[in-house]
């Protein structure tokens, strides 16, 4: 491990990390448990993980946490999970305060269960200063549900006449996005083998690098995320430019 950390570049760190959650129930699957069983694992990850991006010096972690398509699950896991959300937002919330780590979010909070709605916006409000690195769990959230939110801000804009549609930018458009002030990710992590976006993100991934693991999220440690960012910057990252413009 100590060998690994030696190996990141502290001037090359990708700025924001967004990650796929994946695996728990296949992975619980695999080692003879239920469903339930992989999510409560994966949990553990998401402490360690957090910590470990924190300590290496990652200023923002977005983890995909339940997505729109999610409730399409049968009822039980569903319920589960929500469940599980909010015993773990407020199990956690001491140990997000004890490492200066804030917790923000991004998704359709409106719609999801009472509870759960009101134990994420607690966490937020109680950890509000601290300022190590952003926590930002992605929740009862979708990458087209995210644009087409963006495009009726932009609309009722329009309709109450303080913008024009000469000034829509890609920059003006960013700003009505549910990621507004937080920067476009630097580095993609996806688990568990599958190797698609799966609706996340899909504006702020434009020119994200991606790394795909077949370590179900239970297993996932922070020497794969080591391993991750180390892959991430031996890549040379061109926007467009050639080898040539990024030497020079």
């Amino acid at each position: 491990m100590e060998d690994l950390r030696k190996q990141i570049d502290q001037s090359r760190l990708p700025k924001h990390i967004a990650i796929i959650m994946d695996g728990n129930g296949r992975w619980a699957k695999k080692v003879g448990k239920p469903r339930v069983y992989g999510h409560t694992q994966g949990v553990k990850t998401v402490r360690a993980i957090t910590e470990s991006a924190a300590d290496i010096g990652i200023k923002h972690l977005t983890l995909y946490a339940f997505s729109k398509e999610n409730w399409s699950r049968p009822k039980f896991e569903v319920n589960a999970l929500m469940s599980l959300l909010v015993d773990t937002l407020r199990k956690e919330i001491n140990t997000l305060k004890e490492n200066n780590i804030r917790l923000t979010s991004i998704g359709d909070l409106d719609t999801l269960p009472k509870r759960t709605k009101n134990a994420l916006l607690e966490g937020i409000e109680n950890t509000k200063n601290n300022d190590l690195m952003n926590l930002n769990l992605a929740i009862n959230y979708s990458g087209r549900w995210d644009i087409v939110e963006a495009i009726k801000n932009m609309f009722d804009d329009i309709h109450n006449g303080t913008l024009r549609k000469e000034d829509i930018t890609e920059s003006l458009f960013d700003k009505k996005l549910s990621t507004v002030g937080i920067p476009d990710p630097d580095l993609l992590i996806r688990t568990s083998g599958e190797n698609r976006l799966s609706n996340y993100l899909l504006w702020q991934l434009a020119y994200s690098e991606m790394y795909f693991t077949k370590t179900h999220w239970p297993e996932f440690s922070s020497k794969d995320l080591m391993e991750a960012i180390i892959d991430y910057q031996v890549r040379e990252r061109r926007f467009g430019k050639t080898s040539e413009q990024i030497i020079k």
